[in-house]
């Protein structure tokens, strides 16, 4: 399970095994089932998540309006970042869409370790820098592009997720209703 989560680590920048080894005993596995919440809106984060299993999905709802941010999936973090890393109330839900099976880092002992490893702050660095990218790529979609250019960008980027996340949140995720977004995947080219 660690070398799941050590090989990720790696592919996003380079960390040194002393650093990993320190996080070894650290890392605990946890379970959810199918629709579970795991973060609640207003509550603070207190853990970061990898997915060694499962879909789950960071959303809010506005207006009476469910809106997806983002999906997590086998060998991704997930958890509610700008909350465990800010330790503020979180803006979002986080839920299991289907049973889900992470490791588990409780913020405490990644703060202590942060300070103990300036490599692992450097990491960390690194690895922000990344999602601000991909958030940064994420708001330029929303605003400039098509429903179907969404949908083909998010096929391009997670070909996976047609089969592993209902279409319903694959609605919500590109800003359509179900229907629409039903008659847009019988018209697009996979």
């Amino acid at each position: 399970m660690l070398d799941m989560l050590y090989s990720h680590m790696r592919s996003l920048a380079p960390i040194d095994d002393d650093v990993l080894s320190a996080l070894d005993a650290h890392w605990g596995e946890v379970s959810f089932k199918r629709k579970d919440t795991i973060t609640v809106e207003g509550n603070t984060e207190k853990y970061l998540y990898f997915v060694l299993d499962g879909v789950q999905r960071a959303f809010t709802v506005k207006n009476g309006k469910d809106a997806t941010l983002i999906f997590s999936y086998k060998g991704s973090f997930s958890g509610v970042l700008d909350s465990f890393l800010l330790q503020e109330p979180s803006k979002y839900h986080l839920e299991a869409l289907t049973s889900s099976k992470m490791l588990r880092l409780h913020h405490a002992v990644f703060i202590d370790v942060l300070h103990k490893h300036r490599a692992l702050e450097t990491w960390v660095r690194i690895a922000l820098t990344r999602v601000l990218a991909g958030t940064l790529d994420r708001n330029i979609e929303l605003l400039s592009y098509s429903a179907e250019e969404k949908f083909k960008v998010l096929l391009k980027r997670s070909p996976q997720v047609l089969n592993l996340i209902p279409h319903k949140y694959l609605a919500s995720y590109i800003g359509v209703d179900p229907t629409t977004f039903s008659k847009m995947l019988s018209t697009i080219k996979l």
